[in-house]
Parts: C-alpha cells; structure tokens; sequence
C-alpha cells in the first residue's frame, strides 16, 4: 500500500484546521449532549425524582462501559493520527482494525459480568429500595446495549484521527435524532417509563454502530478495514493501550468516585440529593462540552504534527486549543454560576431538588473557569503518546484529588463536604496539568 496518500491533515493553517475539525464534532457533540438533557427532562418530567435518582445511580456504570469505548477509541485515535503523519499508513491501519477486536471482545465481557447481578451492582451504587425498580429497568436495557454503544463511541475517535469529523457528527446527530423521538413515543405515548428512555438508547446505539461500519466499507474512509489486520497483533495492542489506558484509567475511576459520591449523598442529603447531583452534572456536561470538542478538534492536528516532527505546528495547535478552550470555560461559568436555578427548572418543577440543584451548583461551579485548559492540556498528553503523563493526568481528579476529598470532607462539613471537593479537585488539577505540560511547551520552542 502506498505511503503517499494526501490527507487533510497536512495542513500549514492550524487555525482552519482547528475549526474545520471542531465544527463538525461541536454540531455532533451538541445534539448528543442535547439528547442527554432531553432524556433527563423527558424522566423528570413524566417518571419524576426517583427516575432521575435512578439515572443518576446508573450513570458509574455507563461511565464503565464508554470508557471501554473511549479505551480503545483514543489509544487507537493517537496511534493512527502518529502513524499517518509518519507516513506509515498500514501500521495506522493495523492499529484501527486492533482497536475495533479488543473494543468488541472487552464491551461483551463488560456485558456479561453487568447482567450478571445487576441488583447487587445498583445496591453498591448507593440504589435505596425506591429508587432501586427504577434503576433496574434502566440499567438493564443499557447493559444490552454495551456492544453497540462501545462499538460507535470507538469508532467515533478512530474516524476521526484520519482527518474526517464530518462522519462521526451525522453519526451523533441521527442517533441523537432517533433517541429523542423515541423518547417521546415510549416514554409519552407509550407510557413505558424509564423503560422505555433504555430501549431509546439500545435502539440508537445499534443505528449509530452500522452507520459508522457502513462508513468503512465505502470508498470514502482514509483507512480501510483489512480482515488481517483485525488478528491482535499484541505489539500494536500495546501501543494502543499505552495510550487509551489513560482514557479508561480516568473514566472508571471516575465511575467508582460518583459511586461513593452518591453514597455520600444519600448519607448526608438522601434521594433528593443525589437528584440535584444528577441534574447539575447534566449541567455540566451541556455546558463545557464546547470545550471538550477542541480537545477532540486539537488530537488528531497535534498527533500528526508530533508524529511528523513538526513541533512549530504543534505548539501552535496547543496555544489555540488552549485560548479558546480557557474562553469558552469562563464564559459558561459567568452564565451558570450566578443563576444555576434557570436551568434546574428546565428538568423538574420538584421545589427541593430546584434549591438543593441551585446551592450545588455554585459550589460545584465556583472555579469552573479552569475546566477548558485542564481538557486541553489533558488531551495533549494522549494526542502526543506522551503515555506517563496521559496516565498521571487521567488519574490525579478522580483517584488522587476527589476521591479522598468526599472521603474526608463530609466528616466535618457534611453535605457541604461533598459539594466542595469539587472546586478543590478543579484547582488541584490545574495545577498538575500545568507543571507537566511546561517542559513538553519548552521542548517544543527550543526545537522549533
């Protein structure tokens, strides 16, 4: 195969660059993260508090299973983007169809054990016996949908790494699509309840996945998939999971710290409490998403610009990313932090979870402003291979930072407790991101 393809990634103008690739994925991105809010507002609304309880309590173990995804979506999204900008097409290749096998192969595993006692799982995630019904019906129609979900979420970054984020935005936009029409007939028409919000989403994942497999088989993808290059080659699973580790390492710990924020809640706040979490985190997943996709804009420019020792193009794709990123995270925090209770009220009209939500939000909020450059600086690391640093970042917020935090806090503040170790883990965080990311800044200026 030759080496010599043209892709749209060799490109001298970082700043086009950036926008042609963010765009798509900000549009993709938005009416997903769309989605999300109008599947929590469709719960509230017509199941009430205890389903947006019982989402809440699902949310670790969906946090579980898109980390798979994101596993093997990023590590192999870091090695193709290197890989094409060194020139070596079929490694890039190999690395996709690796990263599609191990993505199937572990997302069934994750299936598997998750059906296995999934009581006893929504149990330990803190599920009171109210709650619990609602929980169940939900987690096991997730639990279903695993393989697919995992599939797309993958696909979605190693689509994008060769350069085309026009693919992986119509992929997020019909499932986005579907899942809320379908919402509104099985959760409204239908009368299905929580139920029905699951089936959605099993429903949407399958879509999603054939869509981006069709993409593939055509003749419009950079990179084919080559039925020897889905054999594990343990070299290049290696290489992927040196990477993508980073990626899961963040997401489960993540997942395990909401568990015992959760615990935590419902000891210090009970139900309502942890219907107020759910829905400030809904908040925040709409609201710094912008932000996020310059991450996802800047990994594949970054990793091909690293991989072909262009480091003036790299610098300056991480200074972009980073300005950009910083001013679109105080100008959601300016919105949000002063009148959070606008946009509880869009989810439910329940008085005590509006004012449990509001108080939340500005401790949670308080200095959100640093979210954008902590994205960035995190993607950065995964983007140039950097495996050490990826790892150490992805780790620090949820294992080093905010776990021990809602350990130790609530013993002296109670509720307030939990609500602070969020700004604190932001703050420490940053802090991290920037002493790791200076050296690499000025190996990047003195090579130049």
């Amino acid at each position: 195969m030759s080496n010599e393809r043209k892709n749209i990634l060799d490109d001298d103008r970082i700043g086009h660059l950036m926008v042609k690739l963010s765009l798509p994925a900000l549009t993709g991105i938005l009416v997903m993260t769309l989605y999300n809010v109008i599947d929590t507002i469709f719960v509230g609304h017509y199941v009430g508090p205890d389903g947006i309880a019982g989402l809440t309590i699902v949310f670790p173990a969906q946090m579980i299973m898109m980390a798979v995804g994101g596993m093997m979506g990023m590590g192999g999204a870091s090695l193709i983007s290197r890989s094409i900008g060194a020139g070596k097409i079929e490694r890039a290749e190999h690395a996709l169809g690796n990263a599609l096998t191990a993505a199937v192969a572990l997302s069934v595993v994750v299936m598997i054990a998750g059906l296995s006692n999934t009581d006893g799982l929504l149990r330990l995630m803190g599920a009171s016996e109210s709650v619990l019904p609602y929980a169940r019906d939900y987690m096991i129609f997730i639990l279903i949908s695993v393989p697919f979900k995992t599939m797309a979420m993958a696909q979605n970054a190693l689509i994008r790494a060769e350069g085309n984020a026009r693919v992986p935005m119509q992929g997020m936009i019909i499932g986005a699509v579907l899942n809320i029409i379908l919402d509104a007939v099985f959760i409204v028409l239908l009368g299905m309840g929580i139920r029905g919000a699951a089936l959605g989403t099993l429903i949407s994942s399958v879509v999603i996945c054939i869509y981006f497999i069709r993409y593939y088989v055509s003749d419009k993808s950079f990179l084919k998939i080559h039925p020897k290059n889905l054999i594990i080659d343990w070299g290049i699973l290696r290489s992927i999971l040196a990477i993508g580790i980073s990626v899961f390492a963040n997401m489960s710990a993540s997942s395990l710290t909401i568990v015992f924020i959760n615990r935590a809640l419902a000891a210090f706040g009970g139900d309502i409490a942890i219907s107020a979490y759910g829905l400030v985190n809904r908040i925040m997943m709409f609201a710094f998403m912008p932000a996020m996709v310059i991450g996802m804009g800047l990994q594949p420019i970054l990793g091909f610009n690293y991989g072909a020792k262009r480091y003036d193009r790299a610098l300056k794709a991480i200074k972009l990313a980073m300005i950009v990123a910083t001013a679109i995270s105080v100008a959601v925090f300016l919105v949000v932090y002063f009148v959070p209770e606008v946009f509880i009220r869009v989810f439910t009209t329940d008085g005590d979870v509006i004012d449990m939500g509001g108080y939340a939000a500005r401790h949670i909020f308080f200095v959100k402003y640093l979210i954008g450059f902590i994205m960035v600086g995190s993607v950065a690391f995964q983007a140039m291979g950097k495996a050490r640093q990826a790892f150490v970042t992805a780790i620090a917020r949820p294992v080093l930072f905010l776990l021990p935090l809602v350990f130790i806090l609530p013993s002296y503040l109670q509720l307030d407790g939990v609500w602070l170790a969020f700004p604190i883990t932001d703050l420490l965080t940053f802090i991290l991101v920037v002493v790791l990311l200076v050296p690499q800044i000025r190996m990047f200026r003195a090579a130049s």
